[in-house]
């Protein structure tokens, strides 16, 4: 259970490859810190580098799109590991090159990013309502806010996976358990390598500072950096024709 400080005892990551995933927990990391989870496709290895060696890192299978799998996937993990204090929904894809054009693969990255985002997340908070306490932590996307013309299809997918955070958030309210969706700009990560920098770019770090101050405060919504919030609340009321232009 997370203590007076909100520091956890047991994280879950779903998507526990995610370098992004691994600065929140570094940053959540305390004395009071003794499990982590590292919920990743075909299991594998398991280590986040930074953390004391007293806490155990172990990894578990897992696949965002075994819809029909998540519940018995988070019983499972309880039942071997205890009650869970954080979750960290932290998988996700940009999609290939063609992926605005392709339906097939249009399907499939909205299969991950989004379906995969509702089954786990509604396992997750069946869970958490039932033992009475944790947070699900969501790393969303501006990309959602208002999706652009170059990648409009993963934009569309995150801002249904933030949707879903939001509204999953005020329908377990009063139970104990919590949501709380982080919506990071761009992010110099492994999935990113390679592409061109947005204005106010940060780092893993960064966001997992926003995450853990969030929690503090008990935020149902992180921005990362911060003034993302504002630019944002400008950028959704641009003119159509002005958002185009920005996008090129």
């Amino acid at each position: 259970m997370l203590n007076a400080f909100e520091q956890p005892q047991n994280i879950l990551v779903l998507g526990g490859r995610s370098d992004i995933a691994h600065a929140i927990v570094r940053e959540l990391s305390s004395s009071a810190l003794s499990k982590v989870m590292l919920a990743q496709r075909g299991g594998g290895a398991a280590s986040i580098e930074g953390l004391p060696g007293e806490v155990t890192v172990t990894a578990v299978g897992f696949d965002a799109t075994d819809h029909a799998g998540h519940e018995q996937f988070i019983a499972d993990v309880v039942a071997e590991h205890g009650d869970l204090d954080v979750v960290i929904q932290a998988f996700g894809q940009l999609g290939g090159e063609s992926v605005n054009s392709d339906p097939a693969a249009a399907g499939q990255l909205a299969d991950v990013n989004f379906s995969g985002a509702v089954s786990s997340g509604l396992a997750v908070a069946n869970h958490l309502k039932a033992q009475g306490h944790g947070v699900l932590v969501v790393l969303s996307s501006v990309a959602g806010v208002r999706t652009r013309p170059s990648n409009f299809v993963y934009g569309a997918t995150k801002a249904g996976q933030d949707a879903f955070a939001t509204g999953l958030g005020h329908a377990v309210a009063g139970s104990g358990a919590r949501v709380m969706a982080v919506r990071p700009g761009f992010v110099r990560s492994e999935m990113t390598e390679g592409l061109e920098e947005a204005p106010f770019a940060c780092d893993p770090e960064d966001v997992a500072k926003a995450v853990a101050e969030g929690l503090k405060k008990k935020k149902s919504v992180v921005w990362a950096p911060g003034i993302l919030r504002v630019v944002f609340t400008v950028l959704r009321i641009l003119p159509g024709f002005a958002w185009r232009k920005l996008d090129r």
